[in-house]
């Protein structure tokens, strides 16, 4: 049992809340009514088997770095709880996994599995050449809404990529407030991320901004889709989330930049997921 609960701890279970309603939101979007049995299973197989493979990758990839810094001294593959090969035994069935439930879908499903690899393998190595390694985690997670839709539908359309712009700068501008706190740790490793291009202090405005502009995404999304007040309910909620979490931390002090910190973060995601089904099921 404490085997598997390492493995858990180190791929970040728990922080599927981020992506997965945004799946989902992505899956009645392209059905505008209750989706089958069959999608909603292997969307969210689908989903959790890309997001695990993501994780190991970027544990296994970034392991002589994160030995280094203090910060992350508790993580399992850090500890040893995890051993190098058991994360690669893992990272072949969450592939698997991923690859059976795109199969199961909409046919060109299965020809897009190779770049949604290919986002997933990059990621962890855009912190060695660019700042803007956080929008690129951003891009992989945004590849849930899109990816959802396009497994009911086999087709694309623009609302469904502003949803996932907007996921992508929810998520990156979250992630670049967090890697600020490693602003001295990057510089001396040679590492990039947005604290190193502008300094700690400046990103913090950076990413209001940046959280406005995926706002305005959500918003444009309503709009598009001709959602009634219910959605803007919860964009309501999620506009005073993200307030509230710019409110409590800066460059100054990161004491509260707690796993609790991030949980609330899926409060955006659930909330605005809630509501899209509340507005399209009534």
């Amino acid at each position: 049992m404490n085997k598997i609960a390492a493995h858990i701890n180190n791929i970040a279970l728990h922080h599927t809340v981020f992506a997965l309603p945004f799946a989902y939101m992505g899956m009645f979007l392209a059905t505008l009514a209750l989706p089958s049995l069959s999608d909603f299973i292997f969307i969210t197989l689908a989903m959790v088997g890309a997001r695990s493979s993501a994780l190991v990758l970027d544990n296994f990839i970034d392991l002589k770095y994160d030995r280094l810094q203090p910060r992350l001294a508790k993580r399992p593959m850090v500890t040893g709880d995890v051993k190098p090969a058991e994360a690669i035994v893992l990272l072949c069935i969450s592939l698997a996994i991923f690859i059976y439930a795109a199969l199961q879908l909409a046919p060109i499903c299965i020809y897009l599995v190779p770049v949604a690899v290919i986002v997933l393998v990059l990621y962890p190595y855009t912190k060695r050449f660019t700042y803007l390694c956080h929008f690129v985690l951003g891009g992989a997670l945004a590849m849930a809404p899109i990816g959802s839709y396009i497994a009911i539908e086999g087709t694309i359309n623009i609302p469904i990529v502003v949803l996932g712009i907007g996921v992508c700068l929810w998520i990156g501008g979250f992630d670049a407030l967090y890697g600020s706190q490693d602003e001295q740790f990057d510089k001396e490793h040679k590492l990039h991320s947005l604290a190193t291009k502008f300094t700690a202090r400046r990103v913090f405005t950076i990413i209001w901004f940046v959280h406005a502009a995926s706002i305005i995404c959500f918003i444009v999304v309503g709009l598009w889709y001709q959602l009634s007040f219910w959605y803007y309910i919860g964009i309501a909620v999620a506009i005073a989330t993200l307030i509230y979490q710019h409110s409590i931390v800066s460059y100054k002090d990161y004491s509260r930049l707690t796993q609790v910190y991030f949980m609330r973060n899926g409060i955006v995601s659930i909330v605005i997921f809630i509501f899209t089904l509340i507005s399209i099921l009534v």
